[in-house]
């Protein structure tokens, strides 16, 4: 076959976007299962997701410490003892701390999971939280925490979520005497609360063959029993600060760290998926505004970009740099000049077109494998919605107008009601 170099591949636009549905299962304990029976590979993935007990601020380190440390130890087996179970049969196991949800995740082969399964099943059901384990953390976190709070972003972050969120889990930014504040008896009644199986989802990704679904459904509902006390999931209301702008001066920092934004909606609300588009237009991706502007044409930073964060409670938009010390202020200014622009001129047809074909190629590639799948449907699940979200954000990408655009400019970009955060000179 000769290649014809001088013809470009043929283009295509993305017409729709199909994602796969999980089987449905409730055990008689009340933990839900979702599977997603997919892939020719003896491989799965398991998830299992736990929603975050209410925020104590006397207490707030609670649902961070309690999942970290659940590898740290069980009534039968020691940190280094589940670290060589699993590591021995080609497995990997992690934990991982969210906002909303907590969630052990495992990793293994088929024909393995019946020697991994029960190390699991010990970790959420028998965790002791060793003193001499809780010791080390502690003092970890603490180091950690001084080696991050040298960083300049780092630390505007924290601000810019205190700001935005107060003292809730989301805003939480411990400091050092925080960690203090962790104990084991607590940690041991945090745990039996949360890690209770009808606070539990469970989400299977890969090859699920019945024996495998009927091992797994054996494992996590003989014996597996409910708290007397369901977990406490709802959570304190969110209360913005009603000072928005923050300075910390380093007077040695060679670069200041700008992080700015406002609370905003969230996923459930219709507008979201056009607010994602008039994001990406502004900060969402490396041709965006933002970039142009700041990055390649004014030279004062590396990166620049905007976000939107979507939480159970609620939701953010934001924009992140660190700039030159000396050109922070300009930066602000033109940071200021492009919101202000998609307030009063149209976005350009070919510029539009270029985002749609963006976010619809993103969406696509994001979908590689079975695993991408489930995680699109915990974006929709925990968050109360159907598959229908992701037509509508699909047609919404595609149809959206420039003068629509123009209008949620107006109604959610004020420039002058952002929070705004600078660490650094200014």
């Amino acid at each position: 076959m000769i290649l014809n170099r001088k013809t470009p591949p043929e283009f295509r636009a993305i017409d729709n976007i199909t994602l796969l549905r999980p089987a449905h299962q409730k055990l008689g304990n009340g933990c839900n299962i979702f599977c997603f029976n997919s892939g020719d590979q003896e491989l799965v993935r398991i998830e299992w997701v736990f929603g975050n007990e209410r925020f104590n601020p006397d207490k707030p380190l609670l649902n961070t410490g309690v999942n970290t440390m659940l590898t740290e130890g069980t009534g039968t087996l020691t940190a280094s003892q589940i670290a060589d179970k699993v590591d021995f049969y080609g497995a990997f196991l992690q934990v991982d701390y969210g906002y909303d949800q907590s969630q052990v995740t495992l990793y293994s082969l088929n024909k393995h999971l019946q020697h991994t399964l029960p190390v699991i099943r010990d970790i959420i059901t028998n965790s002791v939280f060793p003193e001499n384990e809780l010791e080390t953390y502690i003092r970890n976190q603490q180091q950690k925490l001084q080696v991050q709070l040298q960083k300049n972003d780092y630390v505007a972050r924290r601000i810019f979520n205190k700001a935005l969120y107060g003292n809730t889990l989301y805003g939480l930014g411990a400091d050092a005497d925080t960690y203090k504040t962790l104990h084991r008896d607590d940690m041991l009644a945090h745990f039996k609360q949360m890690y209770q199986p009808s606070n539990c989802t469970i989400i299977i990704a890969g090859k699920i063959e019945p024996d495998i679904l009927e091992l797994i459904t054996d494992t996590f509902d003989k014996d597996w029993k409910n708290a007397v006390v369901p977990a406490d999931t709802t959570q304190p209301e969110l209360e913005s600060s009603a000072e928005r702008f923050y300075f910390t001066e380093k007077p040695e920092a060679l670069q200041s760290a700008i992080r700015m934004g406002i609370p905003i909606i969230n996923r459930t609300h219709p507008d979201f998926p056009a607010l994602q588009v008039l994001n990406t237009v502004l900060g969402g991706y490396f041709g965006s505004r933002l970039m142009a502007n700041i990055r390649e044409d004014k030279g004062y930073t590396y990166g620049i970009g905007s976000g939107m964060t979507s939480l159970k409670q609620s939701g953010s938009m934001f924009i992140a740099t660190e700039v030159g010390a000396d050109v922070c202020k300009a930066a602000i200014t033109e940071i200021e000049k492009e919101l202000n622009l998609l307030k009063t001129d149209l976005i350009p047809a070919e510029e539009l077109s270029l985002v749609r074909n963006f976010m619809l190629g993103s969406l696509l590639g994001s979908l590689e494998n079975v695993f991408s799948h489930a995680d699109k449907f915990k974006n929709l699940y925990f968050a109360g919605l159907d598959y229908d979200y992701y037509d509508r954000y699909v047609e919404t990408v595609k149809t959206v107008t420039a003068d629509r655009l123009q209008q949620m400019a107006n109604e959610y970009l004020n420039f002058d009601r952002f929070y705004k955060v600078i660490v650094g000179k200014y």
